[in-house]
């Protein structure tokens, strides 16, 4: 059996494998991953070729597990799971210097109580007038990037204190 793939793969689920595979030999080979996640090498060939169309979800979280990739239970969130597919998560592993600027300048104060500040006004009288819509809508995309950033921070921060 060769060292790689004759044809690149992007798949999330083979590049997060390969990557984990310099920490954990067995998982170098379909076959020892898909011992240690207790499914068939054919099944996680699927997988890793994008025949299956949606990956079941605890196959996700094993995977994630096993490869440290938190990143792929946010990838399948946002890119398989009908439920969730908008919400704002990361789905890749960014620089922590970079993630903790981008938080860090998302909880400036004076733009926090602006915004609180613009939302008890929208909010308090139990009515969106069409004139509050626009203020509305950029709150919440505002908090949009706040929450990718958090979740960014999550992932990186969960590969961190696991040591990996």
């Amino acid at each position: 059996m060769g060292k790689g793939p004759i044809n690149e793969n992007n798949n999330v689920y083979f590049k997060a494998r390969k990557k984990a595979a310099a920490y954990n030999e067995r998982l170098y080979s379909r076959e020892g991953a898909a011992e240690l996640l207790g499914i068939s090498v054919s099944t996680l060939a699927d997988y890793e070729l994008g025949n299956t169309k949606v990956v079941p979800v605890d196959k996700v979280v094993l995977m994630a597990d096993l490869y440290n990739s938190p990143e792929l239970i946010t990838g399948y969130c946002m890119r398989e799971c009908p439920v969730h597919g908008f919400l704002p998560l990361a789905t890749e592993e960014k620089s922590i210097q970079g993630i903790a600027l981008r938080l860090l300048r998302g909880f400036n104060e004076e733009e926090l109580k602006h915004m609180k500040d613009d939302l008890i006004d929208i909010t308090e009288d139990g009515i969106i007038s069409d004139d509050e819509v626009p203020r509305l809508k950029a709150i919440l995309e505002r908090l949009d990037k706040m929450a990718e950033t958090i979740s960014e921070m999550k992932i990186v921060g969960e590969k961190y204190i696991k040591g990996v």
